[in-house]
């Protein structure tokens, strides 16, 4: 996705428009003809090259980039930025196959997304680009931007977003594979966007488009923080590395207002640690307003907004949201759990803080329900009777809240999960959501999440071995099962439940396809649950009804 029209750039005018703290781009001798050449469009996967375009060979895992340089130029690259590693390959192959301007530098994942901004004419300066929205954090990033576009839509706003689920830029929704997109993809899209007169944004920010740089010369108007919990030690080895990169969002560099959720020590040092201008929010209700958080700092009820007078309503809450100044919003969320209230304060302080007024806010949130937003994958309720509801949790605090959150209001009834966790990623949660499970539901399901190239057994075994340890050692009635393949398990579940039960099913969210060694096999965790309601004599809600 990149605009339909692009102005040439001189490419000269490209690279002298480059920050002067980036490293310095050099024309490689004899390959430095670039009087000439206009650009309209960067690329660093050779496949997605269109005439044109820079391509930027860059240094790959197993092959460098310079190695497909011809494919680029058969596609219509007119110039190639590469390392010192990639100079032989890139000028041979353009000896070969055509001659472009060839150029060198230095690390230059740093330069992609400064470049991607000015060719697609992305900078924040553009007059017409959209207010952006980026949510980091580790739980609550998707639901959080699909509020902030629905209360800007609300608002009269037309939207964009970038996520997890998809890409809208106002035409038809994209299926996304990463949370965040590569950085031509992002400046390409942010372009298209403004192409098509799109004013807001939402956008995911996983720590992975941090440190990988696929945010890089991407400025956000509001930038918000939802947790941190323990996920993606595998990339980050320890929850501090984890923070660090989660902060670099915060800096004067790449937005200039910041909301935090600070209910917890590691929202306290995000809103410390940030060089933004910050806006505190505490969305955690205690009866001591005075407490404070598990590890110290200023006390809770310091935060600039707080969420006060959370009263259940249907499965959703209502609650207040008040302000440094006294502003008053009453808002509500239809769907399950007290996470999706922080996600409704989030989004509504980060929509305050971009400066819109108090009364509109509340005169959209009241005649649009935007709180109460069909999000795929994330607290999806399927039925009703028993409640049965697919969800993303998919480390071990977000399965603790999801599963806190739609026990059984009758003492009788019983919660019966179904999960498992994703091979080639870090082990050591394995064991903590299968005690997680074992402590807060009454039927504990196994099965196989994305097992990749690992072996499915080992990783059900680390589930179930944390499952049954918490069972023994807190004397747990509840029932731990090993079933498989998923949809078996999904099944297995609905048998085993009564109208007043409740079936989670955890860990998948949206996702559709299953990768196994490899090979991706069809799978949805909501088709096969509607199935199995279906099959048992449940009902299904009418978009998910499955046709005889």
């Amino acid at each position: 996705m990149r605009p339909a029209v692009v102005t040439p750039v001189p490419l000269g005018q490209v690279f002298s428009d480059l920050p002067a703290r980036l490293p310095p781009v050099e024309p490689v001798p004899g390959h430095d003809d670039a009087a000439h050449v206009q650009v309209t469009g960067i690329a660093i996967d050779s496949r997605m090259v269109r005439a044109g375009d820079l391509y930027i060979a860059l240094p790959g895992s197993g092959r460098h980039g310079a190695s497909f340089t011809a494919a680029a130029l058969r596609a219509g690259a007119v110039a190639v930025l590469t390392d010192e590693a990639g100079v032989a390959a890139a000028a041979g192959t353009i000896d070969r196959v055509g001659a472009v301007p060839l150029f060198r530098a230095a690390h230059l994942r740093e330069l992609v997304g400064p470049l991607s901004a000015i060719i697609f004419n992305s900078q924040p300066a553009h007059a017409s680009r959209p207010a952006l929205f980026g949510v980091t954090g580790t739980n609550g990033k998707t639901t959080t931007t699909y509020f902030i576009n629905a209360l800007l839509a609300g608002l009269g706003r037309t939207t964009g977003l970038m996520g997890t689920i998809e890409i809208h830029a106002g035409g038809q929704p994209i299926a996304s594979a990463l949370t965040t997109p590569e950085s031509p993809q992002v400046h390409g899209i942010l372009g298209l966007m403004r192409e098509r007169g799109i004013e807001t944004a939402a956008m995911e920010v996983s720590s992975h488009a941090i440190d990988y740089r696929r945010v890089d010369g991407v400025y956000f108007d509001v930038a918000g923080f939802t947790n941190l919990t323990q996920d993606h030690l595998d990339l980050h080895g320890t929850m501090d590395e984890y923070f660090a990169v989660k902060a670099e969002l915060f800096t004067r560099e790449r937005t200039s207002r910041a909301v935090i959720i600070t209910d917890d020590v590691w929202g306290l040092k995000m809103a410390e640690a940030a060089g933004a201008d910050v806006l505190t929010l505490r969305t955690s209700v205690t009866e001591d307003d005075d407490a404070q958080p598990k590890g110290g700092g200023m006390p809770l009820h310091a935060a600039d907004w707080q969420v006060r007078d959370v009263a259940r309503q249907g499965l959703g809450h209502r609650f207040s949201l008040h302000g440094p100044a006294g502003e008053q919003l009453t808002l509500h969320s239809g769907l399950p759990g007290t996470f999706n209230i922080s996600n409704a304060a989030l989004a509504t302080v980060m929509v305050l803080a971009s400066g819109v007024a108090v009364d509109d806010v509340q005169h959209a949130a009241d005649s649009a329900d935007p709180f109460s937003a069909a999000v795929p994958g994330r607290m999806q309720l399927i039925g009703d009777r028993p409640a049965a509801i697919v969800d993303f949790a998919h480390n071990p605090d977000a399965l603790a809240r999801t599963l806190e959150s739609v026990r059984p209001p009758a003492p009788e009834a019983k919660l019966i999960v179904v999960f498992g966790a994703t091979g080639q990623r870090d082990q050591t949660k394995r064991p903590i959501m299968g005690a997680t499970a074992a402590r807060l539901a009454d039927i504990v399901i196994v099965t196989d999440d994305d097992p990749h190239d690992e072996d499915e057994a080992e990783i059900r075994q680390g589930v179930l071995t944390g499952a049954q340890q918490a069972r023994d050692a807190d004397n747990l009635a509840c029932e731990i099962l090993e079933i498989y393949p998923r949809a078996e398990a999904i099944d297995h579940a609905v048998a085993l439940a009564g109208p007043a039960d409740t079936v989670l099913i955890a860990g998948r969210g949206h996702e559709v396809w299953q990768e196994v060694k490899g090979v991706n096999l069809p799978l949805d965790d909501r088709v096969e649950l509607a199935r199995a309601l279906t099959r048992y004599g449940f009902s299904v809600h009418p978009s998910h009804r499955i046709e005889s």
